[in-house]
Parts: structure tokens; C-alpha cells; sequence
């Protein structure tokens, strides 16, 4: 019908770089939380949730085949983004992407100073590879949850440009 809104339906990987979580030591329960804010705030459909151990070769392998093969508008990980020896997200993030975007990094950390968290301990990035978004998120649910509202709207924005070729 003339007038009516389709809403987008954004097919979202999820990556999550543990060790522990790997070898089934850990629950995953940021990955849980990433699930419920995209399916429930930004109505997308999780297309592959995968869990990799913090080396950089197969943290980045993982983000070309959700890019790629699965063909994800959105990539978000989280873990591997602190400061231990190895967390290789943001390093790995970076030889992946064909260019970086600052500023959602730079607003996850403003809103973690606003609620008491250590933003300067967060080392996450973001950027494009070919037409999908990777963000790297905190590893902790709560971190995850501050993270995702405080980027939602530019999320979508980005997402909406990226696919529509507009600026």
C-alpha cells in the first residue's frame, strides 16, 4: 500500500571471543543479552552466534565468513576487547574492516563514564567490511546492555546508509 512503512529486518551475527566460553567453562550470557536487544529493539534476526577462542586468526576468520558468507549487515562481538594479553578483538577487528568508524567506540565509552564504569579499560572498535558493520562490545552483560541503547539509533542509521548508499 501506498504510505506503508516496511520495516527492515537486519540479519545480525554475533560473535563472541572467550576462551573459557569456548571450551564450555563460562556461560555466555552477554551474547544472550546482544540476542534479546536486537531481536526485541531492533527487530533483527540473529543469523549466526558463534563463540571462537581469543586468537586473532580465528576471531578474524570468523568475522569474514559472518560477513561474507553469511552475508550479516551487523556484526557485534563482545569480549576480547580489555586489556589482558589475550584480548585481540579491536586488533583483530581492525585487519578485517576496510574502514574504521570511530565514533561508536567513542560513544560507548562517553556512556560508560556517565554510569560509572572504567571506559578508559574498553579498547573496542568498529568499521565497515564491504557492506557489514562490525562493533566490538564490552564483555559483561551490563556493559553489553549501556553499550547497545547508548548506539541503537546510529546503529540503525548506519545500517539505513550503509545499504541505501546515502550519507
Amino acid at each position: 500500500m501506498k504510505g506503508e512503512v516496511t520495516e527492515v529486518r537486519w540479519k545480525v551475527g554475533i560473535l563472541t571471543a572467550s576462551d573459557r566460553g569456548y571450551r564450555g567453562e563460562r556461560e555466555l550470557t552477554s551474547a544472550l543479552v546482544i540476542r534479546e536487544l536486537v531481536e526485541e529493539e531492533m527487530h533483527g534476526e540473529i543469523i549466526e552466534d558463534r563463540v571462537v577462542p581469543d586468537e586473532q586468526d580465528e576471531v578474524m576468520a570468523a568475522m569474514i565468513e559472518i560477513s561474507e558468507y553469511y552475508q550479516a549487515d551487523l556484526i557485534l562481538t563482545t569480549g576480547g576487547s580489555g586489556l589482558q594479553p589475550r584480548d585481540i578483538t579491536p586488533e583483530a577487528t581492525r585487519k578485517v574492516v576496510d574502514r574504521e568508524i570511530p565514533g561508536f567506540a567513542e560513544l560507548i565509552r562517553y556512556n560508560k563514564a556517565t554510569r560509572n564504569f572504567r571506559p578508559a579499560l574498553f579498547r573496542g572498535t568498529a568499521g565497515i567490511r564491504g557492506r557489514t558493520l562490525i562493533v566490538n562490545l564490552p564483555n559483561t552483560p551490563k556493559g553489553v546492555s549501556v553499550a547497545m541503547l547508548a548506539i541503537m539509533e546510529d546503529l540503525e542509521a548506519a545500517l539505513h546508509s550503509l545499504h541505501s548508499g546515502e550519507e
